[in-house]
């Protein structure tokens, strides 16, 4: 006992080795246990950050990814809005190329109907003249 009173208020402690420590071996304990605690702490939270470091990059690749998808969809988007106006405007012209197609056969068919009358009276006319000169 004398010993203890000796060594607490110098805070010097023996160890189970029979080694002068400053601090009790509870507290030595307890720091070691700490120590590892801590150093398996740090290779966790490296782990982790390692984990995290990768899932960062296999996100901005694939965010790369969908951003150049996504710039093709707007350019075929684009391309077939183009399409469609393009066949929009050339059935447009197709309709008035018909229109004038039509009033063209309708004025050849008058004319062909004039001619044909014509024909008819010219006939007429030779046949009379034909059966007034006595032929």
């Amino acid at each position: 006992m004398a010993d203890d009173e000796v060594q607490a208020p110098a805070n010097l402690h023996f160890d189970d080795l029979n080694k002068l420590r400053v601090v009790s071996s509870e507290v030595s304990e307890e720091t070691a246990a700490l120590r590892d605690e801590c150093r398996d702490f740090v290779s966790k939270f490296e782990a982790y950050q390692n984990l995290v470091g990768n899932f960062t990059g296999l996100m901005g690749n694939l965010s790369k990814e969908v951003e150049a998808h996504k710039m093709k969809a707007i350019g075929a988007r684009n391309l077939l809005k183009t399409v469609r106006k393009q066949r929009e405007t050339q059935q447009q012209q197709l309709r008035e190329k018909i229109a004038e197609l039509s009033i063209q056969l309708e004025r050849y068919r008058i004319e062909a109907e004039q001619l044909q009358q014509h024909e008819e009276e010219q006939v007429d006319f030779v046949a009379q003249f034909a059966s007034s000169k006595g032929v």
